[in-house]
């Protein structure tokens, strides 16, 4: 009964979303304005509609209903509570139910706000949000329907929602359980940022569709989506962090990024929602970039829904995607017709999108987030490229060639240079118009740092011309943020009377956009360090040990003790190494790498032992071992210099994209206010 509860409702919220599409355009054409409220009404109920379905699922996972389909695949009894929770997105069926719960929420939720003034937005922002809806509503429902069940008929097994003729109910006593790789903690959580991420955009795209109907070509559409776009970048960006710590930890090829597509798939849309983050901030100062803003947020939707695509319908093999399905025609159809629209609509807009105003300079402020601009396409071009290639290889010579990180390495890492350099010195590049002799000004103390950086790192011995450059770009760009932010805290200091400590705190509060946006160039230079170290000077090695045998790297040894084996009461076969870990002949401790073996799901997890420290990490793999007459043991060894400052500059992303994204507040009168602001402004100049 519960099922078909569950079943109901989600066909009820199906036909609310129709609902609300049909009542939005008929309260258009008639200019009804009480039908359009109909329709906001009716984007309200689907949240509340798919949260019981949501809930449903999650009791019937948690109860272990394993003739349903979706639940025997995900779950069994040895799975903890919150696993069983948590297998809700951990299947087809489940993450797209979820992926549509998220989206009902934040449309709905976006539908609360006053329209006073933007009334005329209001039914197309209803009528793209809910034919987002309504396409992934239509998946759950009538493809991947996570309420499918069991039945044995007279030729065999078959699932379906209702009890064919002549059939029984099937009634699995256990499930098979959720794959091993997905019950990291990692792995749990980097899926619901991914789909915030991914349903957050949804909204901006929505207010884009809306100003190109109905002409509204100021940059309304923009303040009023300005924090829904902060919001999914961060969510995005939290998710693709969490995602390379899960591979990290728990892929056991001692890295963090792989290349692999649907790890790109997931990229593509933070690098184009990245440079319109970027260029928006062009359009509300200067009216420049009207047309590339709506190119940019148009790219974005569509790539959220092509990587969405990507990761369910089976078209390319990962680890992260899920199983062949039937679904993946519906996507391509699902883009190609949105796509269409959207382009039609901007080209219809295209002349009344001019710009109001030029760039008078290749140095200004406008002209540098252009070049910025360019970068995270040139990147976007490549990873596409790379994705599609391997499809459009088996469809026209019946092979599959695959594009390997180096590829992407040697295509990408020069535009990230040159994206770190820009990253620099734009902030000091002023609006309208910009000199070589003004930014030499402002840049000639930071320069001055890096070049000290540069030669402290010769003297150490580093001679890789990639590195070389590397590390002087990170010295360069931290410098230049770190003076600037010290200058305005100086400044603010002295015009306000406040200590350096209080200043420093209260500085962001003046212009969160700016300086979160300094926060996150920090965090993005630590970042650059880390894969500077991993990338650059990663090593390895791999032997076969008796106990009491060694292996050495870079200044390590690591000394095998002894192997245990046993089972534990959720269902694994742990085997378990000991090694004894020395640095320059004193032991600094053990580390314990394992492989799990889960007796149901038939598979294995290899578990490295880590030890992490700021300068770099020893990542150690049990690889294979003998039966226990032999004792010997196999192991493969990484030492990953400065990994953890990847990490770190994540951490420091994520907190300035918070203080970007946090609502401006500031506590003093704003006669005070503004008063400190100019002194400040006078100090800095």
């Amino acid at each position: 009964m519960i099922t078909y509860f569950g079943l109901g409702a989600l066909v009820i919220s199906f036909l609310v979303s129709l609902y609300g599409i049909g009542a939005s355009v008929y309260g258009l054409r008639t200019k009804r304005a009480e039908w359009v409220e109909s329709a906001r009404r009716a984007m309200l109920l689907t949240f509340p509609l798919i949260t019981i379905v949501s809930l449903v699922l999650v009791y019937l996972l948690v109860t272990g209903h394993y003739e349903l389909s979706f639940v025997y695949s995900v779950t069994n009894d040895s799975m903890p509570l919150y696993l069983r929770v948590t297998a809700l997105w951990g299947g087809q069926a489940g993450s797209l139910l979820f992926w549509s719960w998220l989206l009902a929420a934040f449309t709905s939720a976006v539908t609360l706000r006053k329209w006073d003034r933007d009334r005329e937005f209001l039914p197309w922002v209803v009528i793209v949000s809910l034919v987002t809806l309504a396409f992934f509503l239509m998946l759950v429902l009538f493809f991947e329907n996570p309420f499918s069940r069991f039945w044995a008929t007279a030729t065999g097994e078959m699932e379906a929602l209702f009890r064919p003729a002549g059939a029984v109910p099937i009634f699995p006593s256990n499930g098979q359980g959720l794959s091993p790789l997905l019950r990291h903690p990692g792995m749990i959580i980097h899926p619901p940022m991914l789909y915030l991420g991914f349903v957050s955009f949804v909204i901006p795209f929505a207010f884009a569709i809306a100003a190109l109907v109905t002409g509204r070509t100021d940059d309304r559409w923009i303040r009023l989506t300005r924090r829904w776009t902060l919001v999914a970048w961060l969510f995005l960006s939290l998710g693709l962090v969490l995602g390379a710590r899960w591979a990290y930890d728990v892929l056991g090829w001692g890295g963090y990024w792989g290349w692999d597509p649907v790890e790109i798939a997931a990229f593509m849309p933070w690098l184009s929602g990245t440079a319109f983050l970027h260029s928006v901030m062009i359009q509300e100062k200067k009216g420049l970039f009207k047309r590339w803003n709506m190119i940019l947020i148009i790219l974005t939707y569509s790539l959220v829904i092509f990587g969405t695509f990507l990761t369910r319908s089976g078209v390319l093999s990962s680890v992260h995607a899920f199983a062949q399905s039937a679904i993946g025609p519906l996507f391509l159809g699902f883009i190609g017709v949105t796509f269409v629209i959207a382009l039609g609509l901007l080209l219809w807009r295209w002349n009344d999108l001019r710009g109001e105003g030029q760039m008078h300079s290749l140095l200004s402020r406008e002209s540098l987030f252009l070049f910025n601009n360019l970068l995270f396409m040139g990147i976007l071009a490549v990873c596409f490229w790379g994705v599609i290639f391997p499809l459009i290889s088996e469809l026209l010579t019946g092979q599959k060639v695959t594009v390997g990180p180096p590829f992407y390495e040697r295509a990408t890492g020069p535009q990230f240079a040159a994206l770190l350099f820009l990253m620099g010195i734009a902030p000091l590049s002023a609006w309208g118009h910009s000199t070589f002799k003004t930014l030499g000004r402002a840049l000639w103390k930071p320069a001055i740092v890096s070049v000290i950086v540069l030669a402290v790192v010769l003297a150490l011995g580093v001679r890789s011309i990639p590195a070389l450059v590397g590390f002087w770009l990170v010295a360069f760009t931290s410098a230049i943020t770190l003076y600037e932010y010290g200058r305005a805290v100086w400044a603010r200091a002295r015009a306000t009377g406040e200590g350096l400590i209080k200043a420093f705190w209260r500085l962001p509060g003046r212009n969160r956009r700016r300086y979160g946006g300094y926060v996150i160039h920090v965090g993005v230079v630590l970042m650059a360090l880390g894969v500077i170290g991993i990338e650059l000077f990663q090593t390895e090695t791999q032997g076969t040990l008796k106990p009491g045998q060694t292996l050495s790297l870079s200044g390590y040894t690591v000394t095998y003790v002894k192997l245990d084996e046993f089972d534990v009461e959720d269902g694994r076969n742990v085997a378990r190494a000991i090694v004894n870990v020395e640095r320059n002949g004193k032991q600094i401790g053990q580390l314990f790498p394992r492989r799990d073996y889960y007796y149901t799901e038939r598979q294995q997890m290899t578990i490295p032992g880590v030890r992490s420290t700021m300068e770099d990490d020893l990542y150690v793999l049990l690889v294979d071992w003998q039966p226990i007459s032999s004792q010997s043991a196999t192991f493969k060894v990484y030492h990953n210099p400065l990994v953890n400052w990847l990490w770190l500059g994540s951490l420091v992303f994520i907190l300035g994209t918070f203080v970007a994204a946090w609502p401006d507040q500031d506590p003093e009168p704003a006669r005070a206010r503004a008063k400190a602001s100019r002194a400040a402004a006078e100090q800095i100049s």
